[in-house]
Parts: structure tokens; sequence; C-alpha cells
């Protein structure tokens, strides 16, 4: 579960409402199914002239790694190249077949089976370069639907509201439900900003920051493999791969071999 996802949603919700509240409104009255109808349905009707179906369920369905933390251990994936690393150091990269068939990452078992069979470290880079663009030009479809719907939801929520004022204009005779009809109108265009700005755009750039992640993940993989294929001493491959971690993980990962150290010193 990616906690700052729920407690952000939960934060602004609970904002909006206390501050309708603290201004004598009810939540009752920014309840409207007819003006939801017409934001969310106008908003889904024209993200989908502008992307495929595809796409469209693609996008659905990576909506719930906004609330799921699906990144993967980068400090773990470092520990498994230096492990292939010091095995093919001692029983030469043929040794890793065996090794490569129990990888769960495709992108890294293309990369170790691709080095098995005396792929040139150049061809090699070359080659899962291409997949790593591919791959994350369409990672970021998904993202790109929801700042889609992000940029429509506004302007759908003004269509609701002048829609409503249409029908708030046929009953001028009776002022107390014109000042009714008028407030009913606008809760259309708080529908629309609100999606927009606290789910729709929120919600890509987060996607957008969770692929640049696997994304470093991937490239990691890459110069790992790189190394291991250029017989490159395990220590320094270590060296250059903790360069892409986080200071998080990087003080994490030097506390362990503090530890390990002081273990071994004392045995």
């Amino acid at each position: 579960m990616d906690l700052a996802t729920v407690v952000g949603l939960l934060v602004a919700g609970i904002g909006i409402l206390a501050g309708q509240a603290l201004e004598g409104g009810s939540v009752l009255q920014i309840i409207q199914p007819t003006a939801a109808l017409i934001v969310f349905g106008g908003t889904l009707g024209a993200t989908m002239i502008g992307f495929p179906m595809a796409v469209m369920k693609q996008a659905a369905a990576d909506l719930m790694h906004v609330f799921k933390d699906t990144s993967v251990d980068p400090s773990g994936v470092i520990d498994e190249v230096i492990k292939f690393a010091n095995k093919a150091r001692r029983e030469g990269i043929i040794s890793l077949e065996k090794d490569a068939s129990g990888v769960q990452d495709e992108f890294f078992k293309k990369a170790i089976m691709m080095a098995v069979d005396g792929s040139e470290p150049k061809e090699l880079r070359q080659t899962m370069e291409v997949e790593l663009q591919f791959m994350e030009e369409r990672g970021e479809y998904s993202a790109k639907v929801w700042e889609a719907a992000g940029g429509y939801a506004p302007t759908i929520g003004i269509i609701g509201a002048v829609l409503g004022l249409i029908q708030v204009m046929q009953h001028l005779d009776n002022i107390e439900e014109v000042g009714k009809g008028i407030a009913v109108a606008f809760v259309a265009t708080i529908y629309g900003v609100g999606a927009a700005n606290i789910v729709f755009l929120p919600a890509a750039g987060k996607l957008k920051l969770k692929l640049r992640k696997r994304m470093i993940v991937k490239e990691m993989m890459l110069e790992g493999t790189l190394g291991i294929l250029e017989g490159q001493n395990p220590r320094l491959i270590e060296g250059k791969l903790t360069s892409f971690l986080e200071e998080q993980y990087q003080k994490l990962r030097a506390e362990k071999a503090a530890a390990s150290k002081s273990k071994k010193a004392a045995a």
C-alpha cells in the first residue's frame, strides 16, 4: 500500500469537507448525481476519443499502481548482480546459464542470456537500450491518459455549470428556485476542478515517478550485466551500481557493509 497516496486523498477530502462545514454548508449540497454524470461521463468520453481502447484499459489497470507499493528493491538487485559476478569470475560466464533461468525479471534474464551466449558488450548494450527506450515509452501511455483526463475535467465541469444555468434561466419567475439552481449548477465545476487536481493529475505524476524508478532498476541490471560480461571486479561493479541508489538506500547499504565487516573482524 502506498501510504502517501491514501493519506493524501484523505487529507484533501477532509480539508475540503471541513472547509465546507466551517462555511456553514453541508456535504449534501455538493452531492449532485447529475453533475457527476456530466463531468465524469464527459471526461471519460473525451479521453476515449484521444486514446485507443487498449491504452485506456491499460491506464485503468495501472491506476491501481498509484495505491500499491510495487517498487523493486534496488539493493536486492545489486546483491543478485554481485552474486552472479562472483560466480562468473570463479566458474566462467557460461555457468550463469542455469541461474539466468531462475531470474524473475524478463529484462534482466534476457540481458544475462545474451551475455552467456557470447554477445559483445556493445551489441548487448545497444539491444537492451532499445528495449529500455520502448519500455519507457509504453510505460508513459497510462500517465498521458490521466494527464489528458485532468485537462478535460475542468472544462467539462464548466460545460456542466453552463447547462445548469440554462435550466435556471427558464425559472426566473421564482427567485428562490433560481438561487438553489445556481448553487447546484456550480457543483459541476467543483467536480471537474476537484477530480483533475486531486485525482487525475496527481495520479499521472505518481505513475511517471514510479515508472522512472523502475527504469533506474532496469538500467542497474543492464550496467551490472555489462560489468559481468567485461569481467570487472565485483567490488567495482557494486560501487558503480550503488551510485544509482537514492541516498537512503546508499546509507542502508553502507551500514550493512560496515556491520558485515565488524562481524568478520570479531570472528
